[in-house]
């Protein structure tokens, strides 16, 4: 075509041939890449590793919706979520994966959302390309150049508001080696959750932005509610297990002190980073909201181990939850002359 002609040239069609030409060369096209979709899994479940040695499309279908359950004994709150659960599922996909996304909204107020992926490579972490209003899908493309844990969460405006109410996950993007093996995976995530002052006797509650601009949270929790790893809902293990614990910080604003009282982490993936030596023997590690940490260890001890943010006051607003774990005695390493002392209303030793 001569240089004339190209000025002749409608702009949109010139816009439209070079689109065409990205869509066919580029990674998204790569049609010939095995596929596969996700297993996905919701706290504190995990999916299992990663067998594959090569690149796959790893297809994942989210949609947004608008739920009700208890966040604290007998009170109850509207959260929004990925999937109908707060944390957001679980997704497992290795370094080099093309990751599609199909994101859909049930979300009948009419609200947008959409999804900012922290493990995404550009622009809004792929929330400029997903925004949905319900009966809407978007559908898109996301190469993962980077391995680590990493949160993902809503980010259509006011995005304090869509993280505040629970719309938050996590992605595993594990290393082309993958991960050394161990016995047991658990998926935990912290978040603050912000309310107006209830009436006595109110059951539901609402949402305040002012508290959450004051960073004043009326809940502190592990995985959606007060109690979700408490009693049948423990975590378990057996002793000579090696565990290992994806734990993320949905936010919005507190940065979490976990801590598991009874144990030292063997292994510490500091800011989820999988490629750099872990730190060893860590008794407490600092989780900023929108981040995430790995932590290892070995179950020795049979008992009861719990789980905090070591802001020890967050007990009271529901960040607490335990390990039970299973075994014969090891009195080389625990012994004691009494018998242990009941610890009547404890909310860190049951």
């Amino acid at each position: 075509m001569k240089s004339s002609a190209i000025l002749r040239f409608p702009a949109y069609a010139l816009i439209a041939l070079v689109l065409c030409g990205v869509w066919q060369n580029s990674a998204w096209a790569e049609a010939k890449w095995p596929r596969e979709k996700a297993a996905l899994t919701y706290a504190p479940e995990v999916p299992p590793p990663i067998a594959r040695k090569q690149p796959s499309i790893v297809e994942v279908h989210l949609n947004s919706s608008v739920e009700q359950w208890e966040i604290s004994p007998g009170v109850k709150y509207t959260f929004w979520t990925f999937g109908g659960h707060v944390p957001g599922p679980f997704i497992r996909a290795r370094v080099g994966d093309m990751l599609e996304i199909h994101l859909t909204s049930g979300d009948a107020s009419g609200m947008p959302h959409n999804i900012d992926l922290h493990a995404v490579t550009g622009p809004g972490g792929g929330a400029k390309v997903t925004t949905v209003v319900q009966g809407e899908e978007r559908v898109a493309w996301f190469k993962l150049l980077h391995p680590g844990l990493f949160v993902y969460h809503c980010a259509a405006p006011p995005v304090m508001d869509h993280i505040a109410n629970g719309m938050y996950g996590m992605i595993l993007v594990e290393p082309k080696k993958g991960l050394p093996k161990v016995d047991k995976e658990f998926y935990v995530m912290q978040g603050d959750f912000y309310t107006k002052e209830p009436n006595e006797g109110q059951e539901m509650l609402e949402f305040s932005h002012e508290e959450g601009l004051k960073e004043h949270p009326r809940f502190v929790v592990f995985n959606g509610k007060a109690g979700s790893l408490i009693g049948e809902n423990s975590l378990k293990a057996k002793t000579g297990q090696q565990i290992r614990i994806y734990f993320g910080n949905g936010g919005p604003n507190l940065i979490s002190s976990f801590h598991v009282i009874g144990e030292i982490f063997d292994k510490v993936y500091r800011d989820a980073d999988l490629i750099s030596p872990p730190g060893r023997s860590i008794q407490t590690t600092l989780v900023p909201p929108g981040g995430a940490t790995v932590v290892e260890f070995s179950a020795e001890v049979p008992g009861s181990y719990t789980l905090v943010d070591h802001a020890i006051f967050r007990v009271e607003k529901g960040a607490v939850g335990f390990l039970d774990v299973e075994g014969k005695p090891r009195h080389d390493i625990y012994v004691s002359q009494d018998d242990p002392t009941p610890c009547e209303g404890c909310l860190v030793h049951p």
